[in-house]
């Protein structure tokens, strides 16, 4: 699933070693590996007195993403939504990916439909060799006409398919911040595109995470300290179509065109799973109605940064620790 690389985790750690760093436990050490997942590369970092548990543990969260990655990709024929969007249906999915399917239709429901996985029909009509008229190809996206149950996906036209890009990242790493706490990690910090994190960095202090800045890859919009929650960006940078980025990977589902006001959105949600599909469906949405909606939801909040460079947050937005 090859999507955008939107977050920045400040560790100051080499990959795939351990250091000699402490926190005010004494004798945690620093272990990171990374490795391509999604069609993007993943790293973690996990610290732990014992080296053979800290790998076992960083193995174990490795292959929790890649089977979320066999059950949701796009471009694998073999995986769920590959052969679902083959023959218009499934017969016993996954329980993981109903259940990210049924997050995806509550945000399309409490987004009037900005946050919808049946979009992929519009990405396969930009591709194709000869392409259909527009209105064509939006009769075929709809998330009301997506059926879900336990015992089986169905879609209710034909020609109909989805794509999980805007959610499965952040439900990957749910599921591997998951695997690391079965192993006994209390301190973590994951980058799967999305960041999510335990405890506390190699300092006794909150990890740092770090946003970039739409227009340049070698800034960061706003670094803060993790709070527990995960963080989730989206924008119109990171697979643009045109060089004044007014055409990207990010369409409205009602319009079929890249909406115009925002350049970047970042959320901090509970749980990976929603920041991710929420920083989808907040690009859509822009700016007065993303801020309506997150102040709806519990812990939610939401950095929306427009194409002309402002910023606006939601009131438990955190402030910058710094910027640069």
């Amino acid at each position: 699933m090859k999507r955008r690389t939107v977050l920045t985790a400040m560790l100051g750690l080499p990959l795939l070693g351990a250091t000699g760093l402490w926190l005010r436990e004494p004798q945690l050490r620093a272990y990171t590996d990374a490795g391509i997942v999604f069609g993007t590369t993943v790293s973690m970092t996990v610290l732990h007195e014992n080296e053979t548990t800290a790998r076992a543990a960083l193995s174990s969260a490795f292959t929790a993403l890649r089977e979320v990655d066999a059950l949701m990709s796009v471009y694998r024929t073999d995986s769920q939504v590959g052969r679902l969007n083959q023959v218009g249906w499934l017969i016993q999915p996954d329980p993981r990916l109903v259940q990210v399917l049924e997050t995806a239709q509550y945000l399309a429901q409490r987004t009037d439909g900005a946050f919808d996985v049946t979009v992929q029909p519009l990405w396969q009509a930009a591709n194709a060799r000869q392409p259909q008229p527009l209105k064509q190809t939006l009769s075929r996206v709809g998330w009301q006409k997506l059926d879900i149950s336990a015992r089986e996906l169905r879609f209710r036209e034909g020609g109909m398919a989805m794509t999980l890009n805007g959610i499965a990242q952040g439900y990957g790493a749910d599921q591997a911040l998951a695997a690391l706490k079965r192993h006994g990690i209390r301190h973590a910090l994951l980058d799967t595109g999305e960041l999510a994190s335990l405890g506390a960095n190699e300092a006794g202090d909150p990890w740092s995470l770090a946003i970039r800045d739409p227009r340049s890859e070698n800034r960061f919009a706003q670094v803060l300290a993790a709070d527990g929650r995960c963080l989730a960006s989206s924008g119109d940078y990171a697979t643009r179509f045109t060089d004044d980025f007014s055409q990207h990977h990010i369409v409205d589902p009602h319009t079929g065109t890249s909406p115009t006001e925002l350049a970047a959105v970042s959320v901090l949600a509970p749980s990976g799973l929603l920041a991710d599909g929420l920083s989808t469906a907040c690009m859509v949405l822009g700016t007065n109605k993303s801020l309506e909606l997150t102040a709806s939801l519990q812990d939610v909040d939401v950095l929306c940064i427009t194409k002309s460079g402002a910023m606006h947050r939601s009131l438990g937005f955190p402030q910058a620790v710094s910027s640069t």
